[in-house]
C-alpha cells in the first residue's frame, strides 16, 4: 500500500443517516474546521460588502450567532451554513473546503461532518468543484485480475474515487492507495494512474474533473 495524505442550496455532496432525532456527535465525530469556517465567513462577508447585522438578517439568524461563528466560537449546523451560503451567494463548499494535496485521502467517516439541526442527517464535504470545471460521473465494476492502468489524460484532469463495495488499489501508478468501502481518494488524472480490485464484486463511483 502506498503513502497517503491523510464538507448552493443544492443537496449536500455526501451524507450519513443516523438514528431518530438530530444527528448526534460522538467522540469519534471528526471536528469541524471552525477557524477555517470563521475566516471564510469574514472573507465572504467583506467581499459582499455586508455588515454583520445585514448578513444575519438575510440568513435569518441572530447577529450574536453570526458574531460567534466569525470568531470561531460557535458550532454551525447544516441549515445555518446553507442559509449563510445562500445569503452570501456562494456554494456551501466555499465555507467548508480545506486545503488539498495532490493525492488526498478521506477514510470512511473521517471527513469533518456538519450535523443537521432538525433531522437525522449529516454532511461531509469530500471535494468542492473549482469554478468552471466539468465533472463526469461514472459507476465502476471492477474484478480482481489485471489492473486497469491508464496513461495521463488531458492537462488539468483530476480523478475522484469513492469505494462502494469491496476493496481497491488505486491512484498514481507509482504510489497507489488501498481503499475500503466509504473511502474517498482524489489524485491527478493528468499523470499515469491505476485501478485494481482486491476483492470480487468491487464497485466504485468515479468522478473525472476537467479544468
Amino acid at each position: 500500500m502506498g503513502k497517503q495524505n491523510e464538507a448552493s442550496d443544492q443537496v449536500p455532496p455526501a451524507f450519513e443517516a443516523r438514528g431518530p432525532g438530530r444527528s448526534p456527535e460522538t467522540s469519534t465525530t471528526p471536528r469541524l474546521p471552525l477557524d477555517r469556517i470563521a475566516a471564510a465567513l469574514r472573507r465572504e462577508r467583506t467581499r459582499a460588502g455586508l455588515s454583520l447585522s445585514e448578513l444575519a438578517k438575510r440568513a435569518g439568524i441572530a447577529k450574536s450567532t453570526l458574531s460567534q461563528l466569525e470568531a470561531a466560537n460557535g458550532k454551525p449546523g447544516l441549515e445555518t451554513l446553507w442559509a449563510l451560503s445562500v445569503a452570501l451567494d456562494v456554494p456551501p463548499s466555499v465555507l467548508l473546503d480545506p486545503p488539498r494535496t495532490a493525492v488526498h485521502v478521506i477514510r470512511a467517516g473521517q471527513g469533518p461532518t456538519v450535523p443537521s439541526e432538525v433531522a437525522s442527517y449529516s454532511a461531509a464535504l469530500l471535494s468542492a468543484s473549482p469554478p468552471g470545471a466539468r465533472r463526469d460521473l461514472y459507476f465502476l465494476q471492477v474484478e480482481p485480475g489485471s489492473p486497469r492502468d491508464s496513461d495521463a489524460h488531458s492537462p488539468g484532469t483530476t480523478e475522484h474515487l469513492i469505494v462502494a463495495t469491496g476493496r481497491v488499489l488505486a491512484g498514481p501508478t507509482e504510489d497507489p492507495v488501498e481503499l475500503a468501502p466509504g473511502d474517498y481518494l482524489s489524485y491527478p488524472g493528468d499523470a499515469p494512474h491505476t485501478c485494481r480490485a482486491l476483492e470480487p464484486g468491487t464497485t466504485c463511483v468515479l468522478v473525472m474533473q476537467h479544468t
